[in-house]
C-alpha cells in the first residue's frame, strides 16, 4: 500500500474567504453566524445562519460559468483552484490521466432548484433555464473541476449526508494507497441556505431558533443549545502519493493514516443513542492507523448543537476513552456552523492544520457543560490551546441514514 499525503488545502467558508483567513478567525474564537441575508426570512421560524461573507463571485471566476453554475459549485472551483495553487501539483509534469476528483455535496444545486420552481409554479417565467439540469445535478462539482483543470482521473461524488466530504476524502486515500491514482482532487461543498431546507429543519426541531443572538447561537456540548446553524462553503484537498510529493519536492502539510466508514442502521434522521456506529467507526480508522484511542492529540468532533447528537457522541467517545486520558475535544461548529456536506472537508482541514501548527482551536460559547456529557472528557474551551504537540488529530462526521465517517491524520515524517 502506497503512504497518503495532503500537499494542498483551499477553502471559502463562512469565516473567510481563504483557508489561511479561515484558520485564523478559527483560532481566534470567531463566530460566523448573523443573520441570513440569501432569502426573505420573514415568514421563516430560524432566521440565522453562518453564510460566507462578502462573496463576489467575479472575484474568482468568468462571467460564462457564475451563469453556468449553482453557488455550490461556484464554491468548489474557487476551493480547488486555491488548493491546486498551493499545491504547485499542475506545474510539474504530472500525468492528468491519473489525477482525480471525488467530491462530497449532500444537496447539490438546492438554491436553484428551489428558485426556478418557484418560478414556473407562480407563473413568473414559462420557461427553464438550459442550465437548470446541470445546475441542480449533485455530480456537476466534481465534474466542473476536471474540466477547468484537464484532470481526466477517477471522478465521482459522493453523497452520504454530513458525512459526504468525509467519505469523499476517505475514497481519495483509498484509491491513492491502492495505485490507480497518482493525485486526487478532493473534498465537498454545499450551499443549502435557502427557505425550503431551512424549512425543512425546522420542522425536525433541528435547527437553533436563537434568532436574537446568532454569534451563540452554536453551542455544541453546552446545557443551553437548541440546534445547530446551517452553514456553507466548499474547503478542498489535494491529496497523493508520498512517491509523487516526494518526486516532485512538494511541501506536505500532513499524511492521512486511518479512515473509518460505516453505517448506524438504526433511524432515518437519528444516530444511535449510544453511539454505537460512531464506536466501531473510530475503532476502524485506528485500527487501520495502528494506534490506540488514547494517542490521538485531538479529536475534532462532529457535534453539531443539538441536544440528542451531542449527547450520543460523548457517550461514543466517553466508551472508547475508557476511563484513561481522553485527546482533547473540540466542536469547531461553534464558529463555522454546520457546513452539512461539506463539514468534513471543512473539519478535516481543520485538524490537518492543527497537526501542522501545533495548535488547537476553541469551543466557543461552552458556558456550562451538559451534566450528562462525563466530565472526565477532556473538551477544548473558549481559548485555542497553543504550543500543544499534535501528531494525531481525528475527525468525526456523522449524517442522516446513519452514516459515519471518521478519518485520522498524522504529523508527516519520511
Amino acid at each position: 500500500m502506497k503512504r497518503v499525503v495532503i500537499t494542498g488545502l483551499g477553502g471559502i467558508t463562512p469565516l473567510g474567504n481563504t483557508i489561511t483567513k479561515t484558520w485564523q478567525n478559527l483560532v481566534n474564537g470567531f463566530s460566523g453566524a448573523s443573520s441570513i441575508t440569501h432569502f426573505d426570512t420573514s415568514n421563516s421560524v430560524t432566521k440565522i445562519a453562518c453564510e460566507v461573507k462578502g462573496f463576489d463571485p467575479f472575484d474568482f471566476l468568468d462571467k460564462k460559468d457564475i451563469n453556468k453554475l449553482d453557488l455550490v459549485s461556484q464554491y468548489s472551483l474557487i476551493a480547488c483552484n486555491e488548493a491546486i495553487i498551493e499545491s504547485k501539483l499542475l506545474l510539474t509534469s504530472i500525468d492528468k490521466a491519473r489525477v482525480g476528483v471525488i467530491w462530497g455535496t449532500g444537496n447539490g444545486g438546492a438554491t436553484t432548484y428551489e428558485n426556478t420552481l418557484k418560478e414556473l409554479y407562480t407563473g413568473a417565467s414559462k420557461k427553464v433555464s438550459p442550465y437548470f439540469v446541470p445546475k441542480v445535478l449533485l455530480d456537476t462539482s466534481s465534474g466542473i473541476i476536471s474540466i477547468k483543470h484537464g484532470l481526466r482521473g477517477v471522478n465521482y461524488t459522493t453523497v452520504s449526508a454530513c458525512a459526504s466530504a468525509s467519505t469523499a476524502i476517505a475514497d481519495a486515500f483509498n484509491y491513492i494507497r491502492w495505485g490507480k491514482a497518482d493525485a486526487i482532487i478532493t473534498g465537498g461543498a454545499d450551499a443549502p441556505i435557502c427557505a425550503s431546507l431551512i424549512a425543512g429543519f425546522n420542522s425536525l426541531k433541528a435547527l437553533s431558533t436563537k434568532n436574537d443572538a446568532p454569534l451563540t447561537a452554536s453551542r455544541p456540548f453546552d446545557a443551553a443549545r437548541d440546534g445547530f446553524v446551517m452553514g456553507e462553503g466548499s474547503v478542498a484537498f489535494v491529496v497523493e502519493s508520498l512517491d509523487t510529493a516526494l518526486a516532485r519536492n512538494a511541501n506536505i502539510l500532513a499524511e492521512i493514516v486511518g479512515t473509518g466508514i460505516n453505517a448506524d442502521a438504526y433511524h432515518m434522521t437519528a444516530g444511535h443513542p449510544d453511539g454505537q456506529g460512531a464506536i466501531a467507526c473510530i475503532r476502524l480508522a485506528l485500527e487501520e492507523a495502528g494506534i490506540d484511542f488514547e494517542q490521538l492529540d485531538y479529536l475534532n468532533a462532529h457535534a453539531t448543537s443539538t441536544p440528542v447528537g451531542d449527547l450520543a457522541e460523548s457517550y461514543a467517545l466517553k466508551n472508547l476513552s475508557s476511563n484513561k486520558k481522553s485527546p482533547w475535544i473540540g466542536a469547531t461548529k461553534s464558529m463555522t456552523g454546520h457546513l452539512m456536506g461539506a463539514a468534513g472537508a471543512l473539519e478535516a482541514a481543520i485538524c490537518v492544520l492543527a497537526v501542522q501548527q501545533n495548535t488547537i482551536p476553541p469551543t466557543i460559547n461552552l458556558d456550562s457543560l451538559d451534566s450528562k456529557i462525563d466530565a472526565h472528557l477532556r473538551i477544548v474551551g473558549k481559548n485555542a490551546i497553543k504550543n500543544e504537540v499534535v501528531e494525531y488529530a481525528l475527525s468525526n462526521n456523522f449524517g442522516f441514514g446513519g452514516h459515519n465517517g471518521a478519518i485520522i491524520f498524522k504529523k508527516f515524517t519520511v
